[in-house]
């Protein structure tokens, strides 16, 4: 097993990512797909040298069969990720963007729900910015799929943190071309069961 470098607190995320995908190719019983933002092999290039399928997630993500969290349980009273994962994109200005569907637009500024599992963005057991994630989280430093798989949440009230799935509703923002990346984002959020 190789020997792992001390890695500084403020070093680059991309050489943390490469860290977690060399486990990954380096095989073992934890090891499983990623998200790949390359597009399939033996597609030609664009003008641009992109192939001919834009980078993307691949939807919703992969939950572990080693992880020690269950899936989402099924409910008809908060949005499927299904609906939020099925987006393309196109390159604009040298940017990659979002291309929504009519349904995922047709939720842009209206009060919905959501159930994921909480990234947190700042330290604490309250929470008022964080990820919601479609699956857990299985590395500590890699997200468990693309942008379309998550979305940023900030709340009105503190949410306590949980390892387990939980339930937002708030004002939930589609954003067709945010400077963090973000496909959606739910804003006075609120903790619900």
């Amino acid at each position: 097993m190789p020997r792992l470098l001390s890695i500084p607190l403020l070093s680059c995320r991309r050489d943390l990512l490469l860290l977690c995908l060399s486990g990954a190719l380096m095989g073992g019983a934890w090891a499983q797909t990623l998200t790949s933002p390359l597009p399939p092999a033996g597609q030609a290039p664009d003008a641009q040298g992109h192939g001919g399928v834009l980078p993307s997630g691949e939807g919703a993500g992969v939950h572990s069969p080693l992880s020690p969290f269950a899936p989402l349980p099924r409910r008809e009273d908060v949005l499927a990720w299904s609906l939020l994962t099925d987006v393309t994109t196109r390159i604009e200005k040298k940017r990659i963007v979002p291309v929504y569907s009519a349904e995922v637009k047709a939720l842009d500024q209206k009060k919905q729900r959501l159930q994921g599992f909480m990234m947190p963005l700042d330290p604490g057991e309250q929470q008022r910015h964080f990820l919601l994630s479609s699956v857990p989280l299985t590395c500590s430093f890699c997200t468990p799929g693309g942008p379309e798989s998550m979305v940023e949440v900030r709340t009105k009230v503190p949410v306590k943190y949980s390892l387990g799935a939980v339930v937002v509703e708030g004002t939930f923002h589609v954003l067709p071309n945010d400077p963090f990346g973000f496909y959606y984002r739910f804003t006075d959020a609120v903790g619900v069961k």
